[in-house]
């Protein structure tokens, strides 16, 4: 903030008056020390660059349309943007024209929400425009002005709504709730990216249910957004199979809740990363297709086969949304596996590892750490809503697994013989990984023990049987 403010006052100096502007005085107000803090003031960029080379400090101008200049003093860069305002054309997010050297109230005008447009004046003064620190008070997201007019102008906007009220547990003033319906057409020519960006922070929040709810209940999720392909535009639905989980019924004898209301529960309960929250989201989303919903024999609805299907489903879903390709694999692999769980004792906890095991896992890391996310998705799909959660079970089945992945090796490099050393004996080849194969099902079928001694006489006697 310091440095913040000395730049402050050399821009006052030359006589052009600057202010801290954006989400960092939203957090300033809230108490929570800013991260990076940006900077609006009268002066044009050129003179902005020529202040502070003056200074001795870097300046780079990254975007002069929109006047908007990144100044690193002291080792911290600072993004000091020309007072403007903006108006809308066809694109979706973007501003057509920007107008420079406009008051500090049209350009915190310009701005999405309340909360958002705050300044700070060289003195410390916070100046409110808008009433953001009564809506930050009473918990209330607010768009500035018009709602219809600010969603329509940016329709990324909407998604942020979401977002904000994810991070912080707020809700939507009635008005901006309500002006997102008529705007969702402006989705239409988002790119997926910024739209899969804006779900993933709202899944990451802390409040994530809230935003999930804001997306679902305006239609949000249902809307299209759009990618370039091969020169051509395409529309790339959001996440319309969500919507129809919503009052979507599930067995009372096993389950608390409708599908989507369950859903929440989960991504409520999963730990706060990428792989489970998306998988937290999807796990069952096949769960009422024509090929998967079925009645049992007491009439009531099941759902066998949404595991797998559920994985494809998956696959096919983050895949449009462009999640990265690690994500996607891994989120498939957990929805598939979801559902099955092995009794706490060692020899069904091996065999249920042996089965999760496959050529998708290089390191014994790797798989320990998706052994990992699937306990843990486990236990958030059974306190999510299940009649009867067993969480005893589970926790004794977690100790074995962390027993038996630390005690017993699953890949070649886990083995107290090198491949190396093998090959000395056997001859490189193909032999090498048989045999270490065949060491490793020894090992973990308790007729052998990792130790070098052991597997070097193991060694010596399939060398005998060549001879």
């Amino acid at each position: 903030m310091e440095t913040a403010k000395k730049i402050m006052e050399k821009l006052e100096a030359a006589g052009y008056r600057a202010y801290i502007v954006g989400g960092v005085v939203r957090d300033i107000v809230c108490g929570v020390t800013p991260e990076d803090i940006d900077i609006a003031t009268e002066a044009e960029p050129e003179q902005i660059i020529a202040i502070a080379e003056n200074q001795g400090w870097k300046a780079i101008p990254i975007g002069i349309a929109f006047g908007v200049v990144a100044v690193v003093a002291e080792g911290h860069n600072y993004e000091i943007a020309t007072l403007r305002s903006e108006c809308y054309g066809s694109d979706s997010h973007r501003p057509e024209t920007v107008t420079l050297g406009v008051s500090l109230e049209q350009d915190l005008g310009r701005r999405d929400f309340t909360i958002n447009a705050m300044a700070i004046d060289v003195s410390g003064q916070i100046i409110d425009l808008f009433g953001g620190r009564g809506d930050l008070a009473a918990g209330v997201i607010r768009a500035v002005g018009n709602p219809q007019q600010r969603f329509t102008e940016d329709g990324l906007r909407m998604f942020r709504a979401a977002r904000f009220a994810a991070r912080f547990g707020f809700v939507l003033e009635e008005q901006t709730l309500q002006a997102i319906p008529a705007a969702l057409p402006r989705v239409n020519g988002l790119s997926v990216e910024r739209v899969r960006n804006e779900i993933e922070k709202t899944l990451l929040a802390e409040y994530a249910v809230q935003g999930l709810t804001v997306l679902q209940k305006t239609g949000l999720l249902a809307a299209s957004c759009q990618t370039r392909e091969q020169g051509k535009t395409c529309q790339v639905p959001i996440l319309p199979e969500l919507v129809r989980l919503v009052n979507l019924p599930q067995n009372p004898r096993h389950h608390l809740h409708d599908v989507w209301q369950h859903t929440l529960e989960v991504v409520a309960l999963a730990p706060c990363t990428p792989i489970l929250r998306w998988a937290a989201l999807l796990h069952d989303v096949a769960k009422g297709w024509p090929e998967v919903r079925c009645l049992n024999k007491e009439g009531q609805p099941s759902d066998p086969g949404h595991d797998k299907i559920g994985a494809q489903a998956a696959v096919s879903i983050l895949s449009r949304l462009k999640v990265e390709p690690q994500i996607v694999a891994r989120v498939a692999w957990l929805i598939r596996h979801h559902l099955f769980f092995p009794e706490a004792e060692e020899k069904a906890v091996m065999k249920w590892l042996k089965r999760l095991l496959d050529k998708r896992f290089k390191t014994a890391g790797d798989f320990a750490e998706a052994i990992s996310q699937l306990l843990a998705l486990h236990e958030a799909d059974r306190l999510g809503g299940h009649t009867h959660p067993d969480i005893t079970g589970l926790e004794a089945v977690r100790l074995l697994v962390q027993g038996i992945l630390r005690d017993i090796p699953f890949f070649p490099a886990q083995l107290a013989v090198s491949g190396r050393e093998i090959a000395a004996k056997l001859g490189a080849g193909l032999q090498v990984g048989d045999f270490q194969q065949n060491l490793l099902n020894r090992i973990q079928a308790g007729q052998l023990t990792n130790t070098p001694a052991a597997l070097q006489a193991a060694l010596e006697a399939r060398t005998r049987r060549l001879v």
